[in-house]
């Protein structure tokens, strides 16, 4: 116990004091290994709640099915509907109000963003679950391989657009296309109100067609690392776009740079950190990589811009990440809209129907109820729709 709270306690004050003096082999080795234990330790606590959140998820499922709720629906398993959380954004944006259907969702996008606007991408590389198995996926492949590979810039940088696209659909598709009233509609839809079940119904349901597209990604991302991330995640890009604006950026020193190069060679989004004074790349995960790899403390810092220049250590970095994704979702159980309207005894009712709810009849229901249905009620919406 008392070597963990060595460890801790060293962590925290890594880099409280820069130097100009490059460090040697072994010092090195252990400066770089502390940062990468820093945001292991994240990514490991956050994959922690999102294996317990799914756990609760599906005993409290479960119940539901067998005809007797065990438990309360954990509201953080909302995280994985980014849809339903951006129809939610919309609503908030026209309405100034929160709807209760699946409200966690749109704090966790909230959360995430905030992150993106303080701290580059590092949601993705410290937090994100699906970024930690597209990592750890990575590492496979490197250990096969041998290396990295990475696509030649003729195919990378239209690859790297394809996530744009994405995310300009999306925000098209619901903050152009749709009227507020066809916003408001698909929340209080039958399908947005068991979205969860069906998702997790998908997952446990996959079909020949998307575990042949599950198993490509994998293949993918062991043969290019963070292939999802860097190429499809639409997350990304809003994280990518919005990490533009954020103060805190890796700055190197030109005056304590010994040009070594590792840097970017440790980099996993192939930023060239060493020909760069900030690292202001929409593609820079904020991992600190480069950081960890960098032999002068003095040279490679996590900075404020002018006339602040204010240095951010690593450990300082990652408690500002923790504090604002947890400080955001406190926040919002703090003002009573991190929990779902929707009732046990809906959700009982609505599972037994739940089959003949989709995304595109469902999506305009007029038959959504705001609270507990009568038997029967719920069937005939599904029929209608």
């Amino acid at each position: 116990m008392l070597g963990t709270r060595d460890a801790v306690r060293e962590a925290w004050r890594l880099d409280a004091v820069t130097s100009t003096t490059p460090l040697k082999a072994g010092p090195l080795r252990e400066r770089g290994r502390r940062i990468r234990w820093l945001r292991h330790l994240a990514q490991a606590a956050a994959a922690f709640v999102v294996l317990w959140v799914g756990y609760d998820f599906v005993r409290w499922v479960r119940s539901l099915e067998a005809g007797l709720a065990v438990g309360s629906r954990p509201p953080g398993v909302e995280g994985f509907l980014p849809i339903a959380a951006l129809m939610s954004l919309r609503h908030l944006w026209t309405t100034g109000e929160v709807h209760p259907v699946h409200p966690a969702g749109l704090v966790i996008l909230l959360a995430v963003v905030g992150t993106g606007l303080l701290l580059k991408k590092a949601f993705c590389s410290w937090l994100c679950p699906v970024g930690t198995l597209s990592e750890m996926l990575g590492a496979v492949g490197v250990a096969g391989l041998g290396r990295r590979f990475k696509p030649p810039r003729v195919l990378d940088i239209p690859l790297r657009g394809l996530k744009y696209l994405l995310l300009l659909f999306f925000l098209h598709a619901i903050f152009v296309a749709m009227r507020p009233q066809d916003v408001a509609a698909f929340l209080d839809s039958p399908y947005n109100r068991v979205a969860d079940v069906k998702m997790l119904y998908f997952f446990e349901r996959l079909t020949p067609f998307a575990l042949k597209v599950l198993a490509a990604l994998v293949f993918l991302s062991m043969v290019v690392p963070y292939a999802w991330c860097r190429y499809l995640c639409p997350y990304g890009a809003l994280l990518g776009v919005l990490s533009l604006l954020s103060p805190l950026k890796v700055t190197r020193h030109t005056e304590s740079c010994i040009d070594c190069g590792l840097c970017t060679k440790a980099c996993p989004s192939h930023v060239p950190v060493d020909r760069l004074l900030r690292v202001r790349s929409d593609e820079c995960f904020g991992c600190l990589s480069c950081v960890a790899a960098c032999p002068v403390t003095r040279a490679l810092r996590v900075e404020a811009p002018s006339p602040w220049r204010l240095a951010v250590r690593p450990a300082v970095f990652a408690a500002l990440l923790l504090l604002t994704f947890a400080g955001t979702i406190q926040a919002a159980r703090t003002w009573g809209v991190w929990r779902n309207g929707i009732t046990d005894r809906e959700y009982g009712e609505r599972l037994r129907e739940i089959d003949s709810y989709d995304h595109l009849r469902g999506g305009a229901a007029s038959g959504a109820v705001s609270g507990p249905r009568p038997p029967g009620d719920g069937h005939a919406a599904g029929r209608k729709h």
